[in-house]
């Protein structure tokens, strides 16, 4: 039986790495830094989770004097902090949707009795700004940050959310759309369902239990592929409680 499912953010609710990528390069010219991450690069860097690791592992790529690399590790929580607040003022104006059945499942998720949680490693202000941008409060727990010592592909995160919920490891099904974030959902021993965004859709999902290229909706349903996969046109609360393991 499902009792609850557990969402990760960036990617899997929303589209959200363009804004990152923008308000990372925005706060490095408020730093005075003179560094620019394109697509590629971002793309490279999504390896890692968590905005200041992130940076950290940056920062070691860069051949620069002492001095200088130890100046700049010291401003980097200073960085991720003004990056944060200029995601925020991104996500207020609206712009980061949520991806495509993600309103939909949460509602029969609530009207089933199924508890509703995040478990991210991005910070508790980037998933709050989405939320609230797109009016999605229905979360029995949200789990994100610096909450736990471990980001993905850990699973501490996903641990902790299911502790908070008291709630097994078997009856919770997580939603990702990376590689990283499988594995922790896996680690975790979460049946999981990925949806690929187009940041992670060449990573690999083979430990997936469902892939699919979103959730569906009636009126944006999947393509003739995923309906075969599950033969429906949405993914729906029935199908994951039919499909989902037992322990």
């Amino acid at each position: 039986m499902v009792t609850a499912l557990l969402f990760d953010v960036d990617g899997t609710l929303a589209d959200t790495e363009e804004a990152h990528r923008r308000a990372f390069n925005a706060a490095f010219r408020t730093h005075g830094l003179n560094w620019n991450w394109d697509a590629q690069l971002y793309s490279e860097l999504l390896s890692i989770t968590g905005g200041k690791e992130r940076l950290r592992a940056y920062l070691v790529r860069l051949d620069l004097e002492q001095d200088e690399h130890d100046y700049i590790a010291s401003r980097i929580s200073a960085i991720h902090a003004t990056k944060t607040e200029l995601y925020t003022e991104i996500v207020s104006l609206g712009g980061l949707p949520l991806r495509t059945g993600v309103r939909r499942l949460v509602q029969e998720a609530r009207s089933a009795g199924v508890a509703v949680g995040i478990a991210s490693t991005t910070t508790l202000e980037n998933v709050t700004a989405l939320l609230d941008a797109n009016s999605l409060n229905d979360f029995d727990v949200i789990a994100a940050g610096d909450i736990v010592p471990r980001k993905k592909p850990a699973p501490d995160i996903y641990k902790h959310a299911l502790q908070r919920l008291g709630v097994s490891p078997c009856g919770a099904v997580a939603i990702e759309d990376s590689e990283l974030g499988l594995q922790a959902a896996k680690s975790a021993g979460l049946f999981t369902i990925v949806t690929p965004s187009r940041w992670t859709l060449t990573q690999s999902f083979e430990a997936a239990d469902l892939v699919l290229s979103s959730l569906g909706d009636p009126d944006e349903p999947l393509g003739p592929r995923d309906e075969r996969r599950i033969g429906a046109k949405y993914l729906r609360l029935d199908y994951i409680r039919r499909h989902s393991h037992e322990c």
